[in-house]
């Protein structure tokens, strides 16, 4: 299948495509060519800002050419270092740098480092050091995780067993013992907020309940997304982190905050955890970590965790757990040349210092037709709109592509519109979002 019947254009058929609607998409493909800054270019030439950082990943924007040279002169250098029972300075380098933004006050940051491939790799490797932590400290009976309704965790079977989006779970056999807090979604009471919505915090009170229901001594962990991305932008209600913080700490379970989307700036800090003055256990990360540039994750742990398990022989592996790219040459230098950049450009802040101008472009769209809620926080906006009768994600997957064909990419869950542009945007590139979208949802009604 070509696309358009073009001659030199790309065979579509080979290529089974991740959370994508495969036949739908092949019929009338959407290619993107290259990238340069705010914008994509697309197959046919067209420029498309960028209102996602591609997948929430691309915070630098794209086409840095500090990060490309990093990247190469380590692949010339040396492309690939095993690391089991071995070792590559690069490695070590990159996670001294992360060490020194780790996510957490002084004096009680999460400065020790396990890396990943990919965001799903960082979670699944969160609940398994969770796990083994409370093993390590006599806790061996704690092995339940709890997660949230409408969290998204990734893909791997730990992943979906604490997320709590539908589709992810229907097919798949999830890990006994995982359980759910209810997520914090209120239409009715948090309409229209910038920030964090007033009502809500009364709802981390369900950990109680899962306490009360399972005892707390088979409890390991509970993992939430600061803000929930994936599901379309669910923001903490004021003072609800801070409650599941204390009641993790009354009962001995581990909080993980998974900081996928989060981390690396999104807020206007360099961590959630930082935004929301709330320490967790162990932080999960990747996306903005390289820029997207290449895949790899890491897992933030508190020296608490970390230490418990650094026991018994010394020539003993301390926790059985890791990847063939764990710490891949080329993604640490990546990360390093990633790092530089926000430092220099100052863009773990940025978000702090567009956020009015942003939350007021997002807000502007308010009364358009079949919104019925926009939220806000840092960089990030959520738009829902109604769903159509009998066809629900119809209507945002309608104004999706009608967004790219003029000129804007957007992100779509269920009927909920996701922005989370790349952090050196300016005003004019907010106003050219609010246009192009305003127009599309008109072109909705």
């Amino acid at each position: 299948m070509n696309v358009h019947n073009k001659p030199n254009a790309p065979v579509l058929d080979s290529y089974w495509m991740p959370f994508t609607a495969n036949r739908q998409f092949k019929a009338a493909p959407r290619l993107l060519a290259a990238a340069e800054g705010m914008y994509y270019t697309s197959s046919d030439g067209r420029q498309v800002l960028d209102g996602t950082a591609g997948l929430w990943c691309v915070n630098a924007g794209h086409g840095r050419r500090q990060i490309a040279s990093a990247v190469e002169r380590q692949l010339t250098q040396m492309d690939f270092a095993p690391s089991f029972q071995m070792g590559h300075p690069i490695a070590f380098d990159f996670a001294e740098r992360l060490a020194e933004i780790a996510p957490g006050p002084d004096g009680a940051k999460l400065d020790r480092v396990f890396y990943t491939g990919s965001g799903s790799e960082s979670v699944d490797t969160a609940l398994k050091i969770a796990i083994a932590y409370q093993r390590a400290i006599g806790q061996g009976t704690r092995t339940r995780l709890v997660g949230r309704e409408r969290g998204y965790h990734g893909v791997g079977f730990g992943g979906i067993s604490v997320g709590g989006i539908v589709n992810n779970r229907r097919v798949f056999p999830q890990l006994a013992g995982s359980d759910h807090l209810r997520h914090t979604h209120d239409l009715a009471r948090n309409a229209y907020v910038k920030g964090q919505p007033e009502h809500g915090a009364e709802l981390a009170d369900d950990l109680e309940r899962l306490v009360a229901l399972h005892g707390a001594e088979t409890i390991a962990a509970c993992i939430v997304e600061p803000v929930a991305g994936s599901t379309g932008v669910l923001i903490p209600p004021k003072g609800y982190l801070e409650k599941l913080r204390a009641i993790c700490d009354k009962h001995g379970i581990l909080l993980i905050f998974d900081e996928v989307i989060t981390g690396f700036g999104r807020l206007g800090a360099a961590f959630a955890t930082d935004y929301f003055g709330v320490t967790p256990d162990l932080v999960t990360t990747a996306k903005g970590l390289t820029n997207g540039a290449i895949p790899m994750g890491a897992v933030f742990s508190s020296r608490k965790v970390h230490d418990a398990l650094m026991h018994g022989p010394e020539n003993a592996i301390e926790l059985f757990h890791g990847y063939t790219y764990s710490g891949h040459p080329a993604a640490c230098a990546a990360g390093i040349a990633t790092l530089d950049i926000y430092r220099d450009e100052g863009l773990f802040t940025r978000g702090a210092e567009l956020q009015d101008d942003w939350h007021a472009a997002m807000h502007s769209l308010k009364g358009l037709p079949h919104i019925i809620d926009i939220r806000t926080i840092g960089l990030i906006a959520g738009i829902e709109l109604a769903a159509r009768d009998g066809a629900p994600g119809a209507r945002a997957y309608d104004v999706f592509v009608d967004c790219f064909e003029k000129g804007l990419l957007i992100r779509v869950t269920g009927d909920i519109i996701a922005f989370s542009p790349p952090l050196i945007a300016e005003k004019t590139h907010f106003e050219d979002i609010v246009s192009i979208l305003g127009d599309a949802l008109k072109r909705a009604a």
